[in-house]
């Protein structure tokens, strides 16, 4: 199952490191990845895919949420599926 992971918020030191670590320790693998930084602000977008986590889909997004909140940025976790229906109109 794949998922978008988007990642948005003011640019610090290691947001790829802890958002990367924890889709790691999950058994996450990263399929493709693009971020960028603009006049501070940190982006990021990134295809997964979660067939061999560790953890449910809900459970996984929640964590992500956390971990956003632990570092100062807003992340957020689709279903690849979804994310394309709401994207296509």
């Amino acid at each position: 199952m794949k998922v978008i992971i988007t990642v948005v918020g003011k640019d610090t030191v290691g947001i790829i490191a802890k958002v990367c670590t924890y889709l790691a320790n999950n058994r996450v693998n990263i399929l493709d990845i693009s971020q960028t930084i603009v006049q501070g602000y940190f982006n990021m977008m990134m295809i997964a895919d979660m067939s061999d986590s560790a953890k449910p889909f809900e459970e996984l997004a929640g964590d992500l949420e956390q971990v956003g909140e632990e570092i100062g940025v807003k992340i957020k976790c689709q279903r690849e599926e979804i994310f394309t229906k709401m994207h296509r109109i």
